[in-house]
């Protein structure tokens, strides 16, 4: 049997922690899933990009910071409704963990595939914030080298 997802007091659901088989993987801050609350839209369309990356990379995506319980204020002046969600660019060498934009490590193929994934399983009603100008779909915004954010 298995134990219900924690809810926060807005109905907002903790995403899922390293499930197994699933193409992604979690990190941020706090750790353990307590900035990973995220809105049903949210929540659906992370597990449909996750679905659809899984049958065609072995590689995980990392799923970072979404919304604390409650949407209270936790160092991000977005990531209070759970609408918003980072993302860290893929690795050549698959290891889970962060890589800017300009290092020798980054696979741009595989991240502009990844936001193009976003875009398509949420046509028209996405904004996504990255700082490879050499990726399609994505803008530019300050701090956004080494995630890229996904925003309703």
């Amino acid at each position: 049997m298995y134990a219900p997802l924690p809810e926060d007091s807005r109905g907002l659901f903790m995403l899922p922690q390293a499930p197994e088989g699933a193409g992604y993987y979690v990190y941020g801050t706090p750790p353990d899933g307590a900035a990973q609350y995220a809105h049903p839209t949210m929540m659906t369309l992370l597990l449909a990009v996750e679905r659809e990356w899984a049958l065609i990379e072995r590689r995980k995506f990392g799923v970072g910071n979404i919304s604390v319980a409650g949407g209270l204020d936790f160092g991000h002046k977005s990531h209070r409704k759970g609408l918003e969600m980072d993302v860290r660019p893929l690795r050549k060498d698959g290891h889970h963990t962060g890589v800017t934009y300009v290092s020798p490590d980054y696979d741009r193929e595989a991240t502009a595939l990844l936001i193009e994934l976003f875009h398509t399983c949420a046509p028209g009603r996405l904004v996504i914030f990255f700082n490879d100008t050499r990726v399609p779909g994505a803008r530019t915004l300050d701090k956004h080298n080494d995630h890229f954010h996904v925003q309703f």
